[in-house]
């Protein structure tokens, strides 16, 4: 006796546009500090939790739930940089207690944005085939953590701070522009806001 198997897809909405959201709320409020037009990380840690962390770990659930291992290592790696990033300034706070706030080293941060330079660096490679707004974020994001890091070991730290910061405004403003490409374009069936095509490089 044959038994038929039956294979049910789900279809699911696009979570890019609500990652590239979350995405653009951190870095807008983060460059702010950066650039020296706020003060303070208090009020950007639960944008960090929230928008930074939450929204990009819900795109990269949704994607995973697609097939989609670019997308989900993506969001879920900075999903995570932002949980972690977030703690750290809480730990800066003391909120951990004296003892912990007094033991950080801004070395150990250093290494961490060294890390995710170069997870940043090999996702650039496959944005490339993705579409060219979000190639640009992801170089943007390269220049991010390339100031990050070096700020953080104290080279040429003014800068690379300055660097970061300019980078990390870039990332917001194409964020906003990505998200609202993946809302507008889905919504319209039709190409509303132009993201360009991939380069072609390594996938045809």
């Amino acid at each position: 006796m044959k038994t038929e198997q039956q294979q049910v897809k789900i279809a699911t909405a696009d979570p890019s546009a609500i990652g590239l959201f979350g995405l653009a709320m951190v870095t807008l409020v983060a460059s702010s500090q950066k650039l020296g037009w706020t003060e303070g990380t208090s009020f950007i840690i639960p944008w960090a939790i929230f928008l930074g962390a939450f929204a990009q770990l819900f795109a990269c659930i949704h994607d995973a739930k697609k097939g989609n291992t670019f997308g989900t290592t993506a969001f879920g790696g900075y999903a995570f940089f932002w949980f972690a990033v977030a703690s750290s300034w809480l730990i800066q706070h003391g909120v951990f207690g004296e003892s912990l706030a007094a033991g950080a080293d801004k070395h150990q941060l250093g290494m961490a944005f060294l890390g995710y330079l170069i997870f940043t660096l090999f996702m650039t490679i496959g944005a490339m085939e993705t579409h060219k707004v979000l190639f640009s974020i992801f170089v943007f994001i390269d220049f991010l953590f390339l100031g990050l890091t070096f700020d953080a070991f104290g080279i040429a730290a003014h800068t690379m701070h300055t660097v970061a910061a300019v980078a990390e405004l870039c990332i917001a403003i194409l964020s906003f522009y990505g998200s609202a490409a993946a809302v507008l374009n889905t919504h319209f069936g039709r190409e509303f806001l132009p993201v360009g095509k991939p380069f072609g490089i390594f996938k045809k």
